[in-house]
């Protein structure tokens, strides 16, 4: 989509530049206002692109992040586990003794 939209920038300047060499300067003027409207059209394609790569990384290491935090948090719960169950166990020893 980027490059029609160069390219229609370029014819239309092309365009424009004949008009203005017959003598059109109104014809000129539109031609000329289409190629400038048609480049910003292509910038904006360009960057929205951009922006969507760049929203797409971003979510990539989010995901990411938030993998390793649930993989920290089931270490965590893990961990709690066996201090409960050490606990238990000591509580068992002690009742024995």
């Amino acid at each position: 989509m980027d490059k029609f939209f160069q390219i229609l920038a370029v014819i239309l300047a092309g365009v424009a530049a004949y008009f203005l060499w017959n003598g059109n300067g109104e014809y000129a003027f539109v031609a000329a206002v289409l190629g400038a409207v048609s480049f910003f059209f292509n910038i904006r394609v360009q960057t929205k692109q951009r922006l969507g790569v760049y929203e797409e990384e971003r979510l990539a290491e989010l995901e990411r992040e938030e993998y390793f935090a649930e993989l920290d948090r089931a270490d965590e719960d893990f961990l709690d586990y066996e201090i409960e169950e050490e606990r238990e166990k000591d509580k068992i020893l002690r009742k024995e003794n």
